[in-house]
């Protein structure tokens, strides 16, 4: 699967990532209605990472993300292809190990990490299927792999009122608190084009992942995602 039919290229998305990095957080927060917060939180616990273990964040931006893995005492790497949001990382928090990198060939070596995370991040990459792939190849075996990312509402009524959001009303909200409006006019785009909980499940399972469960967050405007590396 690609995501070439919204017609950016991957330089193209990672310079439109630089140019919200600096109020990245910020926006998301407003547009989310202070939901992205509570969904950081999902993600955590989903991921449970414990003292000693490796975490690759990827899509980490400026690093927010990062922190509650680096704070239960897991070693993480927060890895983005956004030099931009990266440099917003570094100057919050330069201890944390950022990393440049692409999630369809990541510079690590196979079997590194305890868990693999990624979240909002997916829908960007060009190729999922070959994401997927290479995040199954860094994790050891037994390791897991925590997928936050915007889904299908599960109430029909709700779903529209969501879509209509999504086109109609973030644009202007965007403007108001962006640094860059049209790259969430892009974001918008993608999240109505992404594929449903069930399709991704199965993309999980197609890329080699086992025990692919997935649980709603918000009615299913968000669903996190779990899969597990074979032992053997």
């Amino acid at each position: 699967m690609t995501r070439a039919s919204l017609e950016k290229q991957p330089h193209e998305v990672a310079a439109m990532f630089d140019g919200v990095a600096a109020k990245y957080d910020l926006t998301n927060d407003v547009l989310s209605l202070g939901q992205a917060r509570l969904w950081r939180k999902a993600v955590d616990r989903a991921v449970n990472a414990r003292p000693g273990e490796k975490v690759l964040d990827l899509a980490a931006g400026t690093g927010t993300s990062s922190l509650p893995f680096a704070a239960a005492g897991a070693y993480v790497v927060p890895c983005d292809f956004s030099v931009g949001m990266l440099g917003e990382g570094k100057k919050r928090n330069a201890w944390l190990p950022f990393t440049a990198g692409d999630a369809m060939r990541l510079p690590f070596a196979d079997g590194v990490f305890d868990a693999v995370t990624i979240s909002y991040g997916l829908r960007n990459v060009q190729d999922t299927d070959a994401a997927l792939r290479e995040m199954l190849r860094v994790t050891k075996p037994g390791g897991r792999v925590v997928i936050a990312e915007f889904s299908r509402p599960t109430w029909a009524p709700f779903r529209t009122v969501y879509t209509e959001y999504l086109m109609r009303a973030l644009p202007p909200v965007a403007r108001a608190v962006s640094s860059n409006p049209d790259a969430y006019v892009y974001l918008a785009e993608t999240i109505r084009d992404w594929p449903d909980q069930p399709a991704l499940a199965a993309l999980l399972q197609e890329a080699g992942w086992t025990k692919v469960a997935w649980r709603n967050l918000t009615g299913g405007i968000v669903a996190l995602h779990r899969g597990t590396k074979p032992a053997a």
